[in-house]
């Protein structure tokens, strides 16, 4: 086997992050993809796992990009989905949890350096925190990738057993 490199652009945290969330985005749409040729119904069985199935874990995922990203802008936050519930049908949630990803991605691609490292307030009903940019951004990507491996193990539990190949290592390779 031989190993090749591919030159690429200095690597900083900055840039490390900006490629983690279009990972995320990539992650997010490989999955949606995967799930949209699957019987809708299975979408809401419920089996033990900390959200009681494949819906309600998008919904988790996608409703909390919504809130890290407005952390992250410094905007008000949307009204929560666990606080309001969600009522939408699961094509919505396919589109929100697609389209917040790219939103997000879009987003970290737009800072410059200085604006990677502000600190940003963060404020929730069960929390408070000033941190940087760079570490909220880490968290929410990382929290919704823990997801994402749950609604692989809910599969399985509900029958789905090929699951699509999301790791990151897949996706740099790949692209």
């Amino acid at each position: 086997m031989v190993l090749t490199s591919v030159a690429k652009a200095e690597l900083t945290l900055a840039s490390f992050l900006t490629d983690q969330a279009i990972y995320n985005q990539w992650a997010n749409q490989r999955l949606v993809d995967w799930l949209k040729t699957k019987p809708a119904e299975l979408m809401d069985q419920v089996v033990p796992s900390s959200f009681p199935s494949v819906k309600e874990t998008l919904v988790h995922i996608w409703d909390t990009q919504r809130f890290w990203l407005s952390i992250l802008k410094q905007t008000p936050p949307l009204p929560s989905f666990r606080l309001s519930g969600f009522d939408g049908t699961l094509d919505a949630v396919f589109e929100g949890l697609t389209d917040n990803s790219v939103e997000m991605a879009d987003y970290l691609q737009s800072l410059t350096a200085a604006e990677w490292q502000e600190n940003v307030i963060f404020t929730s009903p069960w929390a408070e925190g000033i941190r940087s940019r760079l570490e909220f951004t880490q968290h929410c990507l990382y929290h919704s990738a823990y997801h994402r491996g749950q609604v692989v193990t809910i599969g399985r539990n509900v029958g789905l057993t090929d699951a699509p190949m999301t790791d990151y290592s897949f996706y740099f390779l790949m692209k």
